[in-house]
């Protein structure tokens, strides 16, 4: 039943918000493979943008604490995943529920708009992190584990605008957000 409900609500998205409708038929006639919709390499960077800051805030945060209190590194990995979805759902859930949404629907929303935008920029953000040479032993002082994590950052921003084009154009992930920001 919360499937059909979940799927009743996509598809109200697509009628409610006419930008990301059109963007869904376009795909739907063309047939063809990822990203070949009519959604703008714009607005793709824009909702990868609002995921990003989300995720970048609760990372950052999570590496600060894990750090400055001398957690190993996979204590401190988990702390900013875990705070970079919550941070991450949270400013989609802001959104939603200011534009009078009941916090049930606000969740849902948030959650299908965020979760695989996340996860991918969590994937990129972590495994350059973990893999570039000297940073897991970086300490917060050391100017490598800023410009490391900035680099880590904008690898995760460029791989996964390719990902919300291809979402939004299925009416998925920031398309579902759109028709409460209106």
């Amino acid at each position: 039943m919360e499937h059909d409900t979940h799927a009743g609500h996509a598809q109200h998205t697509h009628e409610g918000h006419e930008h990301a409708g059109n963007a869904h038929e376009g795909h739907a006639h063309e047939g063809h493979g990822p990203g070949t919709g009519k959604v703008s390499w714009s607005m793709a960077a824009q909702a990868t943008l609002h995921c990003l800051t989300g995720c970048a805030i609760g990372e950052v945060l999570g590496m600060v604490i894990g750090t400055a209190l001398g957690w190993g590194n996979v204590p401190t990995m988990i702390l900013a995943i875990t705070l970079a979805f919550l941070f991450g759902y949270s400013f989609t859930l802001r959104g939603v529920l200011k534009a009078g949404v009941d916090l049930r629907t606000a969740i849902r929303v948030a959650l299908a708009a965020d979760t695989l935008s996340i996860a991918v920029m969590e994937l990129i953000d972590n495994g350059v992190i973990a893999f570039w040479p000297g940073m897991m032993e970086a300490h917060l002082t050391d100017a490598m584990f800023w410009w490391v994590l900035a680099i880590a950052l904008a690898a995760a921003f460029v791989i996964t605008v390719p990902v919300n084009k291809w979402m939004i154009g299925r009416g998925k992930g920031h398309a579902v957000v759109h028709q409460y920001h209106h």
